[in-house]
């Protein structure tokens, strides 16, 4: 199916854009939902792993790349969805997972974890080389951006086995996990900008011996002013990126990559695509969806269990954080009344580095063990989780608490998928 991204690359061009969103979670529920919706609409399904996520030293999921690619295949097979219409993507490929060291010690890695990518099938890629390394400046110059660029597009090429991979550049947008800083308004990237990005790589490429690989190029990341923090959403402004989407007509056959869409209103997933932002990057939405859920249920668990049968899966989940402050620490502040608030709700949704802890899941399997032996009263789930409640009376389905996690999931994709359907 990884022709559809060449495809897409001149669509808009030629007058008839599509997109493609980009399902950027390694948490099997999201997966699965993920499938489903992709199974409702007959489309492809664009699933990534980033350099932190899914590496050659198995990334905080303990995953290398081939392992990723196994573990989505067996979910797809599990849910009736065919497994030649996954589309693997890579994210943010390079040095940030070894930034601490020096530049070509981390390129070194860098390059094999690309390479690692390509073997196990992954077709696209995003090569990402902004990062800083060990003294360097901040931020890097485009011609070291580009070049670095070019080294991991070589790795990857070298080891496609003979399969096209198609390359994603440009880095205009926070490191991976999103913006730690509070927003009030970004600022869109500008026509030159982009375009000086764009001739540096392109130039880079061909003096690289890369001419050949140039027009798999099918995208650019840019900042099309959208993001989210810990508790704000800074929405799309389809005026404000006028100039740039003259870019994609002046240079034809290329799109843009919007990353941080999460949280956008459903007019905005539309408004995007529209623009020349076809590729819609979506992660943190999807495990904000499935942890509101999972609360939600853990709420009817209270109602009918005895406290000593019941998960208590919300108070498990932050003593976890606070054994394993890590993932969360650097990124929340304030007093420890505003930190547990964060830990639990915000849109940066750091909870979501914690759902493969073995207490976290014992504690999931105890909610939903719980809730599977017993009819869910409808009532309660109108009153705890009513937006699936409306869902569930009007398409008849079974109020089981692993359908209604995967409902709420799909939830949150459909916008994308209305925004993504015209090809």
């Amino acid at each position: 199916m990884s022709h559809i991204l060449q495809r897409m690359s001149s669509a808009f061009s030629d007058g008839n854009p599509f997109g493609l969103y980009s399902v950027c979670s390694a948490h099997p529920l999201v997966l699965r939902a993920a499938m489903r919706q992709a199974l409702a609409d007959d489309s492809p399904l664009l699933i990534e792993a980033t350099c932190n996520q899914v590496n050659q030293f198995g990334g905080y999921t303990g995953m290398r790349p081939a392992d990723f690619r196994d573990f989505v295949t067996s979910l797809a097979q599990r849910e009736g969805y065919a497994p030649e219409n996954l589309i693997f993507g890579g994210d943010h490929l390079g040095p940030n997972p070894w930034s601490h060291l020096p530049a070509e010690e981390a390129m070194v890695l860098a390059e094999e974890m690309v390479a690692e990518y390509s073997r196990a099938g992954f077709a696209k890629i995003h090569l990402d080389a902004s990062m800083a390394c060990l003294g360097e400046e901040n931020p890097l110059p485009d011609s070291i951006v580009a070049g670095r660029a070019a080294r991991l597009c070589r790795a990857a090429e070298q080891n496609s086995g003979g399969s096209p991979r198609y390359y994603v550049i440009g880095t205009e947008v926070p490191i991976p996990g999103g913006a730690t800083e509070s927003l009030a308004e970004l600022e869109v990237t500008s026509y030159d900008h982009a375009a000086h990005t764009l001739e540096t790589h392109r130039k880079t490429f061909a003096e690289a011996g890369l001419t050949q690989v140039w027009p798999r190029v099918i995208a650019l990341v840019v900042q099309p002013g959208v993001e989210f923090n810990h508790d704000s959403v800074i929405d799309y402004s389809s005026p404000k990126t006028v100039e740039l989407q003259k870019l994609l007509r002046d240079v034809g056959g290329l799109v843009f990559e919007a990353h941080s869409t999460d949280y956008q209103k459903p007019a905005a997933f539309r408004e995007l695509v529209h623009d020349g932002f076809a590729i819609l990057k979506v992660g943190p939405g999807l495990t904000f969806a499935l942890r509101e859920v999972l609360f939600g249920l853990e709420k009817i668990e209270q109602e009918l269990f005895a406290s000593e049968k019941c998960s208590h899966l919300a108070e498990l989940m932050d003593q976890e954080m606070l054994a394993h402050p890590e993932h969360w620490a650097k990124h929340y502040h304030g007093t420890a009344s505003e930190q547990k608030t964060l830990r639990r709700y915000s849109y940066s949704d750091r909870i979501r580095y914690y759902w493969g802890l073995p207490a976290v899941q014992t504690a999931v399997n105890t909610l939903m063990r719980n809730l599977d032996s017993v009819e869910i009263p409808e009532t309660l789930v109108s009153a705890m989780l009513p937006e699936q409640y409306h869902a569930i009376r009007e398409r008849g389905l079974r109020a089981t608490p692993e359908e209604i996690a995967m409902l709420a999931v799909q939830q949150a994709l459909q916008p994308y998928a209305v925004a993504a359907s015209a090809r």
